[in-house]
């Protein structure tokens, strides 16, 4: 018998390479896992709940004072009463506060808008010499306080007999509020592609055509959250409006809550009752926008 002979057979499976190794990785048990990545829930809700009590207890606050009769210390807003918001909308001229203050919110707005809308444009898609350092120069103007220009600024309207009209309190606003409207309306013209643009120019559009078809539809979210931001502003602001602005019947609603505050006293159901007219309308459009508004700054905060 020779050695070939006495040598088994090799198996076919057995000259097959064996199977990988099993690489998942092990399984970490389910009181770890929870461990490290999930919390409890009152970790989550306690801190919430803090914030919401800091955040609501002001506004009740404000709200018991303009609902409760005067000289009631009840903690619960019954018996309700109307005297107070009807002695600031009529005494105290709040109507034509409210007047005032809604039309220099929308016409800063329109204004902000329109004029942050061309320069991010522009400086989104050309490229031209001094674009660093202008926008630059638009970053530094976020650091200058407003009141630091009162006097020039007053100086400049008192020259064009702009000095008690609305319309220098709208120019201030509208010049504050454009370098970070531009910013923004740069950074959402940014995250829409060039090459649509480039297709409608091909289709047959100019450069103003395209613009308005095909890029100013997608820029709706960061329109939204730029005129609200300008909106609300202009609404709240008090300086220009304390400075510019001398007869009463100019006034905006947060000069009048400050008449409510005399030297001796303070008439707190007046002033929580405008403290609750002047919130309403900004509560009111922040509700409507809200889905817009959180749009477009996710937006405008992503590189495309």
């Amino acid at each position: 018998m020779t050695a070939e002979s006495t040598l088994s057979p090799v198996p076919a499976a057995a000259t097959q390479s064996a199977p990988p190794p099993d690489r998942t990785p092990p399984t970490v048990p389910r009181a770890k896992r929870r461990a490290w990545d999930e919390v409890p829930r009152w970790q989550i809700y306690l801190p919430l709940g803090i914030y919401l009590v800091f955040t609501l207890v002001p506004f009740y606050w404000i709200i018991l004072f303009a609902v409760r009769p005067a000289g009631s210390t009840s903690l619960l807003p019954w018996p309700m009463t109307t005297a107070h918001f009807e002695k600031v909308w009529n005494e105290r001229s709040f109507g034509v506060f409210f007047q005032n203050s809604l039309l220099i919110g929308v016409a800063v707005l329109v204004m902000t808008t329109v004029v942050a809308l061309a320069g991010g444009y522009a400086l989104a898609r050309f490229d031209f010499r001094i674009k660093k350092g202008f926008m630059l120069a638009l970053l530094c103007s976020q650091f200058v306080p407003g009141a630091l220009l009162l006097v020039p600024l007053f100086q400049i309207f008192a020259e064009l007999k702009m000095i008690n009209s609305l319309g220098s309190v709208i120019i201030a606003e509208t010049v504050f509020q454009l370098p970070l409207s531009m910013i923004l309306i740069s950074g959402f013209i940014r995250n829409v592609p060039y090459s649509l643009e480039e297709a409608a120019w091909v289709d047959g559009c100019n450069r103003f055509s395209a613009f308005r078809i095909v890029v100013l539809p997608l820029l709706r979210p960061g329109l939204v959250a730029v005129g609200s931001f300008a909106f609300v502003h202009a609404w709240n602001h008090f300086l220009f409006a304390l400075m510019f602005l001398s007869s009463q019947d100019k006034q905006t609603i947060p000069v009048g809550l400050n008449t409510l505050m005399g030297a001796d006293s303070v008439d707190l159901g007046a002033l929580a009752a405008g403290g609750v007219i002047a919130a309403v309308p900004v509560v009111i459009v922040f509700g409507f926008i809200q889905k817009w508004l959180v749009t477009g700054f996710s937006a405008g905060a992503v590189k495309g």
